[in-house]
């Protein structure tokens, strides 16, 4: 399969210790670190090990998981990282989901100032999503990606053959971010999606299709890396996801990201149809479907308060209302939308009965 690449810093290939060498040899011997968690350090690894060796990389892990992405693991890095000479010259290379791509990213920018770092993500949210955009952050007082900043990896690079290790649950959550990319941009990516089977998945076809997905996230925050505008278009489904995902946490009942997104995104049709004149038979349809593949984490009106509080949480709040990004129709985004909390309970009671 060719290589080939969307934006100068993104790099789709099959050949990663080809591509990371090219990187990894600009950089002093003895400032070179690589951050991974412990599966992808068992299933990616191996086939770097040659690269580690003869450029003496200096690895370190992490536990895996969303718990993990906290203070506690981002000061276990930076004592990794001062204990073995690191300095505003060395490269870090983060190897995993987006976990670790948020929280290697946040490292990375914030030890000594700022070091360079490059994202190989290996699970589909991370390719499509949190490796990309220049997002990097930790979870802080039950808050997820509470703190954090802005900065842009010096290279993605994304390989297909990484997402081979990765369960199904974990690949549907990835795929609920393109999803997401198609209901916000892209008409004919949100078609592409609907027919590529989940069941019989096709590896070579998907690198095209997490490349259309890839481009719908690029162009946002090309145009837009701090999200002062258009880039808030990405927040689809995300400021009632982030609540679903927070109160899982909350509640002992913790969910992947791309699920919550769903749920989310289910709770943000309605609001569309009701606030931007969304197509009532789409809503019905969509929803549907979603329901089938992912599912639903059942929650009861006793909830919503806690949901909308989690909501007035959200950092993409301004002036003190809860700021929703909505969608008119497929492609068509309305950014900046204020619901009223009746007209939110009421899109929670949609989502609960469906």
């Amino acid at each position: 399969m060719t290589t080939s690449k969307i934006h100068s810093n993104i790099i789709f290939s099959q050949k990663v210790a080809d591509e990371l060498e090219k990187i990894v040899k600009q950089y002093p011997v003895g400032k070179r670190f690589l951050l991974t968690e412990e599966t992808p350090r068992q299933l990616c690894l191996p086939q770097l090990e040659k690269l580690i060796e003869d450029y003496g990389i200096q690895v370190t892990s992490i536990a895996g998981g969303e718990t993990n992405k906290s203070i506690r693991s981002v000061e276990k890095v930076w004592e990794f990282l001062s204990k073995n000479g690191a300095d505003r010259k060395s490269l870090l290379i983060n190897i995993g989901g987006g976990m670790l791509t948020d929280l290697g990213g946040f490292v990375a920018s914030t030890f000594k100032r700022g070091m360079a770092f490059v994202n190989l993500p290996t699970t589909l949210l991370a390719q499509v999503d949190a490796s990309l955009g220049g997002k990097t952050g930790i979870n802080f007082n039950g808050l997820k990606n509470e703190i954090g900043v802005f900065n842009e990896p010096d290279a993605v690079i994304i390989n297909t053959g990484f997402l081979k290790t990765i369960d199904d649950q974990n690949f549907l959550s990835g795929y609920a971010e393109m999803l997401k990319h198609g209901l916000i941009k892209n008409p004919a990516h949100w078609d592409e999606l609907m027919s590529y089977s989940l069941e019989n998945i096709d590896y070579d076809a998907l690198q095209e299709i997490i490349a259309h997905s890839v481009v719908v996230k690029d162009w946002h925050v090309q145009n837009d890396l701090t999200e002062k505008n258009i880039r808030k278009a990405l927040n689809f489904g995300h400021t009632a996801g982030h609540a679903f995902e927070s109160y899982a946490l909350h509640s002992g009942r913790p969910i992947l990201h791309g699920y919550a997104v769903v749920y989310g995104m289910l709770v943000e049709l309605y609001l569309s149809a009701k606030v931007c004149g969304f197509d009532q038979n789409q809503l019905q349809t969509i929803s549907q479907w979603m329901l089938k593949v992912y599912g639903k984490f059942d929650i009861t009106p006793s909830d919503y308060d806690s949901l909308y509080e989690l909501m007035t949480h959200d950092k993409k709040n301004e002036g003190g209302r809860i700021n929703f990004t909505l969608i008119s129709e497929i492609g068509q985004v309305a950014i900046n939308q204020d619901c009223s909390k009746e007209l939110i309970f009421e899109a929670l009671d949609f989502y609960r009965e469906l």
